[in-house]
């Protein structure tokens, strides 16, 4: 299986952005918009120094940058677990669950990795 490049990376992160702060907008709790933000801010991170690099470089294998990257994955696992009760439309949690397999997927493959 060949490595995920940058830009799909990119996309797949900019895509759980927007529902994410879909999501945080929709909590109900104090307690699910804490979770949600923490998760928020760490993706921004990545994301911002993968803006950083040259277009030229997006077609290479993704490597993980940030190391709050490294540490999102209970986060994730727990958001993924509580969904229901977190994410309130029914819209964004369906687009929410397509969306993290493939971002879990780039996340396990770079776990591996290290």
């Amino acid at each position: 299986m060949s490595q995920t490049s940058v830009a799909d990376t990119l996309r797949e992160y900019l895509s759980l952005l927007e529902l994410l702060d879909d999501a945080y907008w929709e909590a109900g709790t104090i307690r699910d918009k804490d979770l949600l933000y923490d998760i928020i801010s760490i993706f921004h991170q990545e994301v911002a120094e993968l803006n950083k690099l040259s277009i030229q470089d997006h077609h290479y294998p993704y490597e993980v940058i940030t190391e709050g990257i490294r540490r999102v994955v209970p986060q994730l696992e727990r958001l993924d677990e509580e969904r229901h009760e977190i994410i309130q439309r029914t819209q964004t949690l369906t687009d929410f669950r397509d969306i993290m397999s493939s971002v879990q997927g780039i996340l396990e493959e770079q776990l591996r990795t290290i």
